[in-house]
């Protein structure tokens, strides 16, 4: 695939951490707290953007497509570039590589089948070939990285996409005895007994929290590198000004006593 070829192919060795992200943001919000502790500490972090494809020229968006767009306030054809703009800005706050994969967002991969937010959170359809790219991708970068530690998310919230790289990711590394974890999709996971139901449905039992202590600065950097998302804040927190409030809040609510803000992952026991 051309993303294996010739983005992948300029990127340097020695990455500690590849961390998956569904679409252009769900890195720095779920994990951004991670992601500035490993680069303080000097551990190379990959971010691997999957869902970054731009549609092509001629495309006729679909009124749900649309309507999300209206909502960003984004031109429809160039979306997808301003949201790249959106991201490496927020990326390079927490000092990280990007690797950009040309899959669709589901809103312009399957128009036919996620048609609107009942079905985009629903279950993935059965033909859908995101899961094909996820398994391709991994097996591309664990050749190349086989000693970084793999960050998938937990499907929290059910976009159809973030299930599609939970399991693909999933079921791809489990071949491959490399080191991985899920973090939890923000800020899908504000809201109340999300985790729990998520953890019911892929069962409780197989898996473990992990925590990652933040603290002011951790937690200002990941607060900045978000606020570069100017198009998407209005949707996710209801607008810029409620966004720090919103994840300060998550992070000391997952926090254990011994931290005061926290990030936790999911590892499978």
């Amino acid at each position: 695939m051309p993303f294996v070829t010739e983005q992948a192919a300029t990127l340097p060795d020695g990455y500690r951490h590849i961390v998956l992200s569904p679409h252009l943001d769900d890195a720095a919000l779920s994990c951004g707290g991670f992601i500035a502790r490993a680069t303080t500490l000097g551990e190379p972090v990959l971010v691997v953007n999957i869902c970054s494809g731009s549609p092509p020229p001629d495309t006729e968006f679909s009124p749900f497509a649309q309507s999300l767009h209206a909502r960003w306030g984004l031109p429809p054809a160039t979306v997808v570039a301003h949201r790249r703009v959106e991201d490496a800005a927020a990326l390079g706050v927490l000092g990280v590589d990007a690797l950009l994969v040309p899959a669709l967002d589901a809103i312009y991969r399957r128009p036919d089948v996620y048609a609107d937010e009942t079905k985009l959170f629903a279950v993935p359809a059965p033909d859908d070939d995101l899961a094909d790219v996820v398994r391709t991708l991994i097996a591309s970068l664990t050749e190349r990285y086989a000693r970084a530690s793999f960050y998938l998310p937990l499907g929290v919230g059910l976009h159809v996409d973030h299930q599609l790289v939970f399991s693909a990711a999933t079921a791809a590394l489990l071949e491959t005895g490399v080191s991985y974890a899920y973090y939890e999709d923000f800020p899908y996971a504000r809201q109340e007994a999300a985790v729990e139901q998520r953890m019911t449905m892929i069962g409780r039992e197989r898996y473990a929290p992990r925590y990652v202590p933040l603290d002011e600065v951790l937690l200002t950097r990941k607060i900045t590198a978000i606020s570069a998302y100017a198009s998407q804040l209005g949707v996710l927190f209801g607008g810029t000004a409620a966004m720090p409030a919103a994840v300060t809040e998550y992070a000391m609510r997952v926090a254990p006593q011994n931290m005061r803000y926290a990030e936790r992952q999911w590892v499978r026991v």
